[in-house]
């Protein structure tokens, strides 16, 4: 039996390229994104094709017992599962706070905080059984600078670091690894980047800044720092880290 990579948050950016990556490296990965079965089960043929072996899963993870429900399946149907990544976004945008809605500010939360408080709940148990796990959590330059029109945004990833950190305290020790993974870039994705920008302003930042000139990160290298991390010895681990191209400015000289 293969160990099992759940990702939550499989887009065609972060997420489905750190799945692609553990499918390589001889994991099931159990792919979940909210929307987008066409391209959920394209990500899954192409791991399948490249060798590999993945199942896909729509998931609303705001939704009441989502991720828990889904935990428990893949436990009971596929095996235990070793790794998660939790790659849900929660950035709204910039918006002043006059133009920052309760709802608003809640579904950063959900999204960032929330969910992946209910994604530990349903994994930590289990994992402290077995005695390991890892949780890698993707976050952003917002979890440690709130900016203006960053409301919702910063509260929300500040709150993921912090729970990250109370996971490694408490978890640590029981052979659980808890990784804060802190995006301090613009990614190349289409999903995420490309849908804020918008098609035409995206194709423009992708010919100044992307391709052979590496000012834009591209997933698929990130995805390897994720494997990597995932597998270090205890005596050494990362517990945070930062991301970001050559170019770019740490967010501490902003």
């Amino acid at each position: 039996m293969k160990p099992v990579c759940l990702v939550i948050g499989a887009g065609a950016g972060i997420g489905g390229n750190v799945g692609k990556r553990f499918a390589a490296g001889g994991y099931h990965a159990v792919l979940c994104r909210r929307s987008d079965e066409e391209g959920l089960q394209q990500l899954v043929a192409e791991i399948e094709a490249a060798g590999g072996s993945a199942t896909g899963y729509l998931l609303n993870a705001v939704e009441q017992g989502s991720i828990e429900e889904r935990v428990a399946a893949v436990e009971e149907e596929i095996g235990p599962v070793e790794v998660v990544i939790y790659n849900l976004g929660a950035q709204i945008g910039d918006r002043p706070l006059a133009d920052t809605s309760y709802k608003a500010f809640e579904m950063g939360w959900q999204l960032a905080t929330f969910g992946l408080f209910r994604t530990a709940s349903a994994v930590c148990p289990k994992m402290e059984e077995r005695g390991k796990g890892v949780i890698l959590v993707t976050s952003a330059t917002a979890a440690v600078r709130g900016n203006a029109g960053q409301h919702s945004h910063a509260a929300a990833m500040g709150g993921r670091r912090m729970l990250c950190q109370t996971l490694n305290a408490q978890f640590s020790r029981k052979g659980i690894h808890v990784v804060h993974v802190l995006i301090d870039g613009m990614v190349d994705a289409p999903d995420t980047l490309g849908k804020m920008l918008g098609p035409e302003l995206f194709q423009d930042l992708r010919k100044q800044r992307g391709g052979e000139q590496d000012g834009l990160m591209l997933p698929e290298q990130m995805a390897e720092t994720y494997f990597h991390v995932a597998h270090q010895h205890r005596s050494a681990w990362t517990h945070e880290l930062d991301l970001r191209a050559f170019s770019d400015l740490a967010w501490w000289n902003h």
